[in-house]
């Protein structure tokens, strides 16, 4: 599988929580997504859920997703329309959430990229390139194993399966 995604960065720090991402308030509303993506990020920019645009990328510091293991996490970033997220770490828990429903976790150096520069990402089995126009350079991600490279080419764990009835003749490492 080979993806090409184009956006602009919408820059983050370090230590981005799940309750940031979500706040665990709004979550008493609903679990829905479609309404719950327009309180992303609310705590750190409360008018950072109407600036984001289908496309966007999110770019941020070490450690993102840290905190509870929440999957509407994951499934709020998505649901604004963003495909990818670079930071240099993930918090395992919300890496794993975001391979299973198809959001693309990027490891890479975050720290020259600034907010609204305009990003390619190129991720196929040979690794992950991200090209920094604004700079132009480009980054090296670390490479994705082969499986979570076709679950997130399925959109995910759940459509994987559905199409390949389980994890196939690939071996899970």
């Amino acid at each position: 599988m080979r993806t090409e995604l184009a956006g602009t960065a919408r820059r983050l720090g370090d230590d981005i929580n799940t309750d940031y991402i979500i706040a665990s308030s709004r979550k008493k509303e609903t679990l829905d997504p479609t309404v719950l993506k327009q309180y992303l990020l609310e705590s750190i920019d409360p008018t950072f859920a109407a600036s984001v645009r289908p496309g966007d990328l999110l770019v941020a510091g070490k450690n993102f997703g840290c905190g509870s293991a929440m999957e509407i996490a994951v499934t709020v970033v998505l649901s604004a329309g963003i495909r990818a997220v670079l930071a240099p770490s993930f918090a395992r828990t919300y890496y794993r959430n975001a391979i299973n429903n198809g959001l693309i976790p990027i490891e890479c150096d975050t720290s020259g990229i600034v907010e609204g520069t305009t990003l390619r990402v190129v991720l196929d089995e040979s690794g992950v390139r991200v090209i920094d126009d604004h700079r132009g350079c480009e980054v090296s991600g670390l490479p994705l194993p082969p499986i979570m490279i076709d679950i997130l080419g399925e959109g995910g764990l759940v459509p994987y399966f559905r199409r390949h009835h389980g994890f196939g003749p690939r071996p899970l490492l």
